[in-house]
């Protein structure tokens, strides 16, 4: 789960990472109320969303006078905020963070994540910090530095105070860096988190450190031990296809192609879409219904499947382990025609009760494509949507009346 950069900065307030003053604004009216509480000449407005490279799109912006700050909310909010994370569709601007102006001296990179092979927290530190961090990995791998951190001792004095120096931290200032990056540290284990990152981590004029912006995911297996993070959730930010799969507990995420895909089992799923493509077909979406999926959850799957328009074709390829295939059986055919399906349907099912799931599908009478193999049901719905294309278009009853 992610959250906006303002609640990132709450949550690293209570840990004690220093961050600016700052206020969030839903109006033009709070955003020039805000800039009023904060006093001082100089403000920052902020665009908040769920991606990265706002200031390079626009939405990051400095006000010298409260007329200014009024100007620059009135132009951010509510626009179509286009950066690398977002997609050419951009994400509307529907809330700003009024931040307190801050003068840098210096802007770093700090950043924690899980690393998978050691099973480990893995503190990623760098002195190019405000730059996109896969950028310096591609073509400065040097100036990234690591620390595995062991859980049961924490991040220890010694490797803070160390990667404060590798990554620019000067002498002065190695004891705040050392607070700040023990406090992110206690932050990201506590909080279940997946992702912490501060870009840019600046050093002030007056030798501070502050962590000038904030990027905090959550693991949403742990949410249930946070329901003051799931509080706030922005659902505005989210693909409201996904919202729905989540009522339902269905792993769902969007893609650009046209074939649908309903599967158990992530690793299933991920095998499916990759088999439809090396037919020359392009899944429409990521869907795993899990190992124990009823009719009921079968047939909202079907109806987030075809809410996309993208939608030509379905493939449910189903291996029945956990889950019996005449219970997915049952539920295709009830979705099937509780939805009036009206594009090809491709359905490939192993595992316990094959022969009584297959059965099922041949007796409903509907127009479904039985496969034996993963092949054989990629080439199946990749034939079937082509098949669809081609279908010559019919003219207006009164264009064919006209010929005549």
């Amino acid at each position: 789960m992610k959250i906006h950069e303002y609640q990132g900065k709450e949550i690293f307030r209570k840990f004690g990472v220093v961050t600016p003053r700052g206020f969030p604004a839903f109006s033009v009216e709070e955003a020039v109320e805000a800039a009023r509480k904060l006093g001082g000449g100089v403000w920052v407005v902020k665009a908040q969303i769920h991606a990265g490279g706002r200031g390079k799109g626009g939405g990051v912006k400095i006000a010298k006078s409260l007329p200014e700050v009024k100007s620059l909310a009135e132009k951010i909010l509510g626009m179509q905020l286009v950066t690398r994370q977002t997609g050419p569709g951009g994400q509307k601007v529907r809330r700003l963070l009024i931040e307190e102006g801050a003068d840098i001296r210096k802007e770093l990179y700090v950043g924690m994540v899980v690393d998978r092979g050691t099973q480990k927290v893995v503190l990623m530190a760098s002195s190019e910090g405000g730059m996109d961090i896969e950028e310096v990995a591609a073509n400065t791998p040097e100036k990234i530095h690591k620390v595995f951190i062991e859980p049961g001792g924490g991040l220890t004095d010694a490797d803070a105070e160390e990667i404060s120096r590798k990554m620019g931290v000067p002498a002065p200032a190695l004891a705040q860096s050392k607070d700040l990056l023990q406090a992110l540290y206690r932050c990201f284990w506590e909080t279940d988190a997946s992702l912490a990152e501060i870009n840019p981590l600046i050093l002030t004029g007056e030798g501070r450190v502050v962590a000038l912006d904030s990027k905090l995911n959550v693991d949403d297996n742990a949410l249930f031990r946070h329901p003051e993070i799931v509080a706030m959730r922005d659902l505005d930010e989210e693909d409201p296809l996904e919202v729905e799969a989540s009522k339902y507990d269905l792993n769902y995420i969007s893609l650009d192609g046209a074939i649908g895909c309903m599967v158990n089992g992530a690793g299933l799923a991920m095998a499916t879409m990759d088999t439809i493509k090396l037919f020359g077909g392009e899944p429409a979406n990521f869907l795993d219904v899990g190992g124990g999926a009823s009719a009921e959850k079968v047939t909202a799957a079907f109806k987030i499947m075809l809410s996309n328009k993208k939608v030509k074709a379905i493939l449910v390829n189903i291996f029945g382990g956990i889950m019996k295939c005449d219970t997915i059986a049952a539920g295709v055919v009830a979705a099937a025609r509780e939805v009036k399906l009206a594009v090809p349907l491709v359905v490939r099912m192993k595992g316990t009760n094959e022969d009584l799931g297959k059965r099922i599908l041949k007796d409903s009478g509907l127009p479904i494509i039985s496969a034996d193999n993963m092949a054989d049901a990629a080439k199946s719905v990749v034939a079937a949507l082509k098949k669809t294309r081609k279908k010559p278009k019919t003219r207006p009853k009164k264009a064919r009346e006209k010929k005549k």
